[in-house]
């Protein structure tokens, strides 16, 4: 393999297909990244064997080939000399030589038939969705999966497909979010896909109204953004009926401002985390939101305006879960939608129904 390209794109692109690298390495060889040289192209791609990326550049192809190389290291080296046009040469020992300037270094490789192979995947399944608007997808729903290995299936996210509405959901047991956006589709499927996988490609993608593509298999979905294309396996079991746990009806409503109430919890939260009793209690009445926190340090007890209608109602929560909630909500208000200190709270924004939060209260003993 002989071949010549500019160092920045391919800089742009090991640093793209890097991220499919795990940390947790069971075979050396998925350390590396696989390069192949033919037809003008430069294509690079790398696996965990649960996400493989896929980028392709321009570059003058000499003579054609293929290897593997360290992908941690190359990703490093090449990220200095962005400047620089480069030349990769692999000889009949299977060594990189890595030329630039007036300089010359030399990596040893792996062999290319032991590393799998990029999964294509034949579908006529698929959905088309705004770049834009599947970042914010990911980006309001992905902090809810489960960390823990108990329930495997909730460390994914689902994306609930019903022709042209996607509901794409994540819960860990004690909260839920749930994102609902307008999508272009024909197909009714519900897939699993993990939440590592979704986390690296959100950060592939831009804000843009650019529409793309997502094909769905069997085991695989793949994301194609031309140049460069995602695969991830699905996780296989049976995802939790969500919409039996969100309420239909509610008690109370609250309508207060988010950044009060984030700025106000997370006070609140400094002192709860220095406890063993890591919650809040809210004390709704009377258009006033009473936000106390306790521990051996101290107290806090903060009132917030609201606007109330309903029963009055007092419920301890996990801050932790509200700010995380609140984080990503880029609504001045939000609606707060309670029924009784032993059930779950939902928030919602005021002026539309694009998202949903549901949290668990905190079971306090003798309050």
């Amino acid at each position: 393999m002989l071949v010549s390209c500019q160092g920045l794109e391919l800089s742009d692109a090991l640093l793209r297909v890097s991220k499919a690298i795990s940390n947790k390495i069971t075979n050396p060889i998925l350390e590396g990244i696989k390069i192949i040289a033919e037809d003008g192209t430069l294509t690079m791609s790398a696996t965990d064997t649960e996400l493989s990326i896929e980028k392709k550049i321009k570059a003058e192809v000499k003579a054609e080939g293929e290897t593997v190389v360290p992908g941690r290291f190359i990703t490093e080296f090449v990220k200095k000399l962005t400047n620089s046009i480069i030349e990769l040469e692999v000889n009949d020992k299977n060594q990189l030589f890595i030329r630039y300037e007036d300089s010359e270094s030399m990596i040893q490789c792996y062999n290319p038939v032991e590393y799998p192979g990029f999964k294509r995947i034949q579908t006529n399944e698929y959905f088309g969705i705004s770049q834009k608007d599947f970042k914010i997808c990911v980006n309001k729903s992905i902090f809810s999966v489960a960390l823990d290995d108990s329930r495997p299936i909730l460390k994914g996210v689902l994306f609930d497909i019903n022709n042209n509405e996607l509901n794409v959901v994540a819960l860990d047991g004690y909260r839920l979010a749930r994102v609902k956006k307008h999508i272009n589709s024909n197909i009714v499927k519900s897939i699993v896909v993990p939440a590592r996988s979704l986390s690296e490609l959100s950060k592939l993608i831009d804000d843009s109204d650019d529409i793309i593509n997502i094909y769905i298999d069997k085991y695989t979905i793949m994301v194609d953004l031309g140049d460069t294309k995602v695969t991830s396996r699905l996780l296989e079991g049976d995802y939790i009926n969500y919409k039996q746990i969100i309420p239909v009806n509610y008690e109370t409503f609250v309508i207060i401002n988010k950044e009060q109430f984030e700025q106000s919890l997370e006070r609140a939260t400094l002192l709860s985390r220095t406890s063993n009793n890591n919650f809040v209690k809210f004390d709704i009445k009377e258009n006033n939101l009473c936000i106390t926190s306790n521990s051996e340090l101290g107290n806090i007890k903060e009132n917030i305006p609201v606007n109330v209608s309903g029963k009055d109602l007092v419920i301890s929560f996990n801050p932790r879960y509200f700010l995380e909630s609140l984080r990503v909500n880029t609504n001045e208000f939000v609606k707060i939608c309670f029924n009784k200190a032993s059930t779950p709270c939902v928030i919602v924004p005021t002026e539309e129904d694009e998202f949903l939060y549901l949290i668990l209260p905190v079971r306090v003993i003798g309050g």
